[in-house]
Formats: C-alpha cells, structure tokens, sequence
C-alpha cells in the first residue's frame, strides 16, 4: 500500500481558513487551545486541515456558550466596534471572491452577514448589557459563518417602538417582516427584513435565534416561520450555510 502523508498547512493558510489573526493562531498554540505541529524540531508552525475542521465546527457552540455564560469574548472572534466588524467582513469577502464558485453568490452572503452583524450594533449603542460587541467567525472551507451578540435582543429593542410587542416569537416575525417606523428616515428591521428576502430566493440557509424566538430556513423549499426554542437566547445568535 502507497504511503501518504497529510497535507499540513502553514500558519497564514490555518488562519485564512479560521478567518482569525497570524498573532491569534500564536497565542492559542501557547495556551494549548490549538497546538501547531512543529515538523522536525523546527520552529515554524503547521496545521493539520482535519484539526482545523475540528476546532471551526465548535464555533456555533462556541458563540451559544459566550452568550449564556457571560464570560470574557473568545479570543480571536471579538469585535468590539462596528468598524472592527466591518474590517473583518471585508476580509471575508476577499476570501470569498478568490473561491471558485462563489462569482455570483459571495456578495449575497456577505450582505446578510454584514446585516445581521450591523444590527447588533445599530440596535444596541449606548444600551448594551454588558461588554460591547459581537462574535464573528467563520469556516469559508466549510461554508459556515456565525455571529452572535449579547445586546438587548430583538423584544426589548422593538418594543422601544412596538410597545404592544407581546413575546419574542411576535417580535422575531416583525423584525424579519415589517418595516417598523422609527426616527425619520430610519426604517427600523429593514436589516432582517432584507435578510429574509435574501436568504428565500439563493442557496444560503439561516438559523436565527432570539430569546425563546427560533427562525430556520433550509434547502430548496425553504420558508419562513418563527417557533419557539428550548433555550432561552440571550441577544441574538445566527448561524449562515452556503
């Protein structure tokens, strides 16, 4: 039998593929959270892809274990401005563009992601629990991308403007469906709104959730329809498949 050897990448293919920091890969190889393999006694750190597979499939967890917990940000996946965010959406998007088969699909996918990420932000200026912030990773490799916030939630911001707002399933469905009036021109949930359009007409699924409130649109015959979750989703918690 042919012996093969796996293909190790370097540390700025690891990186790209985790869409985090050459400084962050380091710090995690010294605290032990993702060890670099060393070939040979040398210095220079390598990756084994299936290693890389493991540890971005945890993201979503990840993102659901920050926003329950309350702890510090995952290293790596913190941006704690809307100009940070927006920095590393374009990073995304570069990578996007350099990947085969994505020509006509890669500015959709960052339209939603940079929607839902903008929202964190726009929804919670000045009024945000605790830390200020978003988690942002993503696995282009896997086509996977998630973000999540602690902020307020879709119920609490809406009912600053939909006070009638009686649970988070009703706000949920009119943050994806209505446009809700607020100071002029603003047009409060058009982000979601866009989202949904969006996500019904191409090949990109969503799982969106806030507090009790879980949307789900998959596959080909994907529709849009709020349900009630088992967990309790402090902010907002998103998950995007392409």
């Amino acid at each position: 039998m042919e012996n093969t050897k796996e293909k190790l990448l370097n540390i700025r293919e690891a990186a790209e593929i985790l869409g985090v920091s050459l400084d962050t890969l380091r710090r995690w190889d010294k605290s032990g959270k993702l060890v670099a393999i060393r070939k040979e006694g040398g210095t220079h750190r390598c990756y084994r892809e299936k290693d890389l597979e493991v540890f971005s499939s945890d993201f979503f967890n990840l993102a659901s274990e920050w926003i329950q917990s309350g702890a510090e940000f995952p290293d790596g996946f913190y941006c704690p401005t809307s100009s940070v965010f927006n920095a590393r959406l374009t990073k995304m998007e570069h990578l996007l563009m350099q990947k085969s088969g994505f020509e006509k699909l890669y500015s959709l996918i960052v339209l939603v992601a940079g929607e839902i990420g903008d929202n964190s932000f726009a929804h919670n200026i000045g009024k945000w629990p605790d830390k200020p912030g978003t988690f942002f990773g993503y696995n282009l490799d896997k086509r996977e991308i998630v973000l999540a916030d602690r902020g307020l939630g879709i119920l609490e911001t809406l009912r600053q403007v939909r006070p009638e707002l009686a649970n988070h399933i009703q706000a949920v469905e009119v943050a994806f469906t209505q446009f809700i009036s607020g100071r002029a021109p603003e047009k409060r949930g058009n982000g979601l709104k866009l989202v949904r359009e969006v996500i019904l007409s191409n090949p990109i699924d969503l799982f969106y959730a806030s507090g009790d409130a879980e949307v789900r649109m998959r596959g080909p015959q994907k529709t849009f329809k709020v349900t009630r979750g088992q967990d309790i989703v402090r902010g907002c918690l998103a998950k995007i498949e392409f």
